[in-house]
């Protein structure tokens, strides 16, 4: 596993999901093209918990071999139970970079980790390096979201006219 990859992935995912979220409209920001989708606004604000309640907390545990059990989180409850789509968009933005240095600090001060490292996950069994490595694919996931939702707003704002000459989606 090369980690100065991983690390660099972190760091420029920051700032991809920063420059997909700044500048956008209030309306594209809150904004959904099904009642099942999640808007841009809620994307930001799920990867801010996920940045503070989830992957750097976890992978810490891991690293640490601590036999206590993960803590409970709710990724899709909070959605709505945090009323992610009234949240200030810059407040959370910076929120989620702010954290997202503090784990970038934090695993750039890790000397020799074990990612081979297995914690007993209430699924089943996970090292280290898989939590990384899964930490860095959750933020892809999410910029390809943040992505389509933007294209699938563009589709609507065009309407009549069709985007077909662009090529295919």
């Amino acid at each position: 596993m090369d980690e100065v990859y991983l690390k660099r992935q972190l760091a420029l995912n920051r700032d991809r999901v920063a420059a997909l979220a700044r500048g956008i409209s209030e309306d594209l920001m809150s904004w959904k093209p099904n009642q099942e989708s999640w808007s841009i606004l809620e994307v930001i604000c799920h990867m801010a918990d996920e940045e503070e309640f989830d992957f750097p907390v976890r992978l810490k545990m891991i690293l640490d071999q601590s036999d206590k059990a993960w803590p409970e989180i709710d990724p899709v409850g909070w959605v709505t139970e945090r009323k992610y789509n009234e949240a200030d968009l810059f407040e959370t933005l910076n929120r989620y970079m702010g954290l997202r240095n503090e784990a970038l600090a934090w695993l750039d001060s890790l000397e020799n980790p074990d990612w081979d490292i297995i914690y007993e996950a209430p699924f089943g069994e996970i090292s280290a390096g898989d939590m990384f490595v899964s930490w860095v694919t959750h933020d892809l996931i999410h910029l390809r979201q943040l992505v389509e939702l933007q294209r699938f707003y563009l589709v609507e704002q065009a309407k009549p006219y069709h985007l077909d000459y662009a090529g295919d989606w």
